[in-house]
């Protein structure tokens, strides 16, 4: 699991996970791991067309309890009322891979199988994410049905593209893992952020100095991606300003790929003004290097220099200052410090410096590189704390609810 999508305890208790029939089924199992290793239990119902592709005891045997196969006639249903128990205990039901004739029952309302009666009765948010031959999902008709349950508020994670098991191309197969498994946590993390527009710059800044060579640090974008991520899990719209070399973010974030911290300073103010706070994660490089003006976008040759040579550096602009002295009195600001000591120093001066409503610092060893953290925050009020040794989406979560607080 990458470190910044590793969230535990968002919110609900429990999970129960519909599987449909499509060779897509191999596929989840892994998913019963991925939400058991967020501190969730895990049930699971499969149609008799996924009975097809897998067993049931593949999926009790990774921990999912109870597994469901059919209604009335499994001499081991641990309910007689099978069709009831998922909505009376589970806080979301994640169809996946959803197949087109289990959308088709779920859009019209039938409950001719087990798993279309759970769906009916339940009471939680609900996700599907389709897997269907192409032509298949492209048809009107599923097309309908779709818009009909996303009208009725079923989140929906649109298949992926590419090659299908039957060898054609197009959208169809089942959507990255890890789209799901973020939308099956999005349905039970409160939506405490929803309305709101979150700004998140992530990741370094690479400042070339000829066509090939940069000065840059060893930032990997973790820190601010889990920030972006926990803001999306919790209902906001999020705009992430993206340093080289950060981490994968879903779909539903609304991605901007820089490189230098000028481009990064463009990208975000241009989004600045749209947003309700902005948390600026990012270890924008506070000097760039001077290029010899013969050789910006050319590489810089041994030949060119026998005896060495120099390199000047001109400062870079700040952005955390920039943007948080042209901000609205509603909009928030949250700076992020890194430093080899000093550090409640020096979030405190940088507090009152980038004129920020919250900084969080870290000391270099404790951070760069690294899926945990220890953090000091300070904010505008005062209050001070310090969290030891938290994974990083834990900092990311606390972050948020402090943000809220204010």
């Amino acid at each position: 699991m990458d470190a910044h999508l590793a969230f535990r305890d968002v919110g609900g208790t429990r999970l129960h996970l519909g599987v449909c029939g499509s060779v897509a089924v191999y596929r989840a199992p892994d998913l019963v791991r991925r939400w058991q290793d967020a501190g969730l239990a895990v049930s699971a119902t499969l149609t008799p067309s996924a009975q097809k592709f897998i067993t049931p005891l593949t999926f009790a045997a990774l921990g999912a309890a109870p597994v469901y196969t059919a209604a009335f006639d499994d001499p081991q249903a641990p309910t007689p009322f099978a069709h009831l128990e998922p909505g009376q205990v589970a806080q979301a039901l994640v169809i996946a891979p959803a197949s087109a004739a289990t959308i088709a029952r779920l859009a019209q309302g039938q409950a001719d199988e087990l798993l279309a009666c759970q769906a009916l009765a339940f009471r939680g948010k609900v996700v599907i994410a389709p897997a269907m031959n192409p032509a298949m999902w492209n048809h009107p008709a599923t097309r309908a049905n779709v818009a009909t349950l996303r009208s009725r508020g079923c989140a929906v994670v649109e298949p992926g593209c590419g090659r299908t098991a039957c060898g054609e191309e197009g959208q169809g197969r089942l959507a990255d893992l890890r789209e799901i498994h973020l939308a099956g946590l999005r349905a039970l993390a409160p939506q405490d952020m929803e309305g709101l527009r979150i700004m998140v710059t992530l990741g370094p800044t690479r400042e070339h100095w000829d066509g090939l060579r940069f000065w840059t640090n060893p930032s990997t974008g973790t820190m601010g991606a889990a920030v972006a991520v926990a803001a999306w899990l919790r209902g906001a719209t999020v705009e992430a300003v993206c340093g080289p070399g950060t981490p994968w973010l879903p779909a539903g974030i609304v991605r901007h790929d820089v490189v230098s911290a000028r481009q990064m300073l463009d990208a975000a103010a241009s989004v600045w003004p749209s947003c309700d706070a902005g948390v600026f994660t990012a270890a924008v490089a506070d000097f760039s290097p001077v290029p010899p003006s013969e050789h910006a976008d050319k590489k810089f040759k041994k030949s060119d220099a026998p005896d060495g040579f120099g390199v000047r550096f001109a400062p870079n602009p700040d952005i955390l200052k920039t943007l948080a002295a042209d901000r609205r009195p509603d909009q928030k600001v949250v700076g992020f410090a890194a430093e080899s000591q000093g550090l409640e120093e020096s979030v405190r001066g940088k507090l009152v410096s980038k004129k920020a409503d919250m900084v969080v610092g870290n000391l270099i060893r404790d951070g760069f590189g690294m899926a945990d953290n220890t953090v000091f925050v300070a904010d505008a009020s005062g209050r001070e704390e310090r969290w030891t040794r938290l994974s990083k989406t834990g900092v990311a979560w606390r972050l948020l609810s402090w943000l809220l607080s204010r």
